[in-house]
């Protein structure tokens, strides 16, 4: 604990200067995501298969439980709910499992296509939109107003979050929730990065974050926040809770061989105390937002 409180005043009196990604082109995001969707190879069965989704959502969920918690689907039975980029659609079909009146709208023309048939394969509905969400009022009449925007890990890859937030505002029910998450800036990943790397400037990080954030390699855009960077981002909306969690403790190479070993740094963690580490050190920032 000793080196990570150096950390964190390393990172607290060091200046860090955000990198603007807003001239980054949207088909440049749209071609990357293209080639590889977000969880695609979560499971080794034939892709577009019932038992290859089913496998991609037990997976997700067993490395990612606090998204089902976020998300509590089953509070929007009957409500009108807009997913901001669905991906492959794991939480969309658990949101039309639970009942929700569900549009999605994703970026990826090969994402689309493989949540349209997953959502084939399990009998469910949802209107579908290929589009950037920084033009949402395009697709969607202001008269469509909606209980829930959710998006989990998506609008920090756009070049322009706040254009998409300013969207959402017009399109959300008085009173009706946006559930998102963001990548925070100050994290364990952060900091496994930086050692990884040998890039210890802070003037980097943003760089550094956007290069490997994903699966893949060199996502064109990868925004992340400090606490007052996303309580900033999200000033127009009320934010009813705002906090982290999420550090992944399994070994990559075994995790990529769908073989489940933690890091020896995490082995002897207990659970009370690793939820405290991702607490302060989570890579997920998870914000609760009403219109005002």
């Amino acid at each position: 604990m000793k080196i990570l409180r150096c950390l964190l005043m390393l990172f607290l009196i060091n200046p860090i200067f955000g990198r603007d990604f807003s001239t980054v082109s949207i088909e440049k995001v749209a071609r990357f995501w293209d080639k590889r969707p977000c969880n695609i190879r979560h499971s080794n069965q034939p892709i577009g298969t019932r038992a290859y989704f089913d496998e991609v959502e037990q997976r997700k969920y067993f490395v990612e439980p606090h998204i089902k918690q976020f998300a509590e689907f089953e509070t929007w039975r009957g409500k009108r709910v807009l997913e901001i980029g669905c991906g492959m659609g794991t939480e969309a079909v658990n949101f039309a499992r639970a009942g929700a009146i569900l549009t999605v709208i994703e970026l990826s023309p090969e994402s689309l296509e493989l949540t349209k048939k997953r959502f084939a394969i399990y009998g469910l509905t949802a209107n579908f939109i290929l589009g950037n969400a920084e033009e949402l009022d395009k697709f969607l009449p202001e008269v469509e107003y909606f209980d829930l925007i959710w998006s989990f890990g998506v609008i920090h890859h756009s070049p322009n979050p706040e254009t998409i937030l300013n969207k959402c505002k017009s399109l959300l029910k008085q009173n009706g929730e946006l559930r998102m998450m963001v990548y925070a800036k100050l994290s364990y990943k952060l900091f496994y990065l930086m050692h990884e790397t040998g890039v210890w400037d802070f003037n980097a990080v943003d760089d550094l974050l956007a290069g490997y954030s994903e699966a893949q390699t060199g996502c064109p855009i990868t925004y992340s926040y400090t606490l007052e960077e996303a309580q900033k981002l999200f000033a127009e909306f009320k934010i009813l809770n705002i906090f982290k969690t999420h550090i992944f403790p399994w070994n990559i190479e075994k995790y990529i061989a769908h073989q489940y070993e933690k890091e020896a740094c995490f082995k002897q963690i207990s659970p009370e105390l690793f939820k405290q580490l991702e607490a302060e050190l989570g890579w997920h920032l998870l914000i609760r937002a009403q219109k005002i």
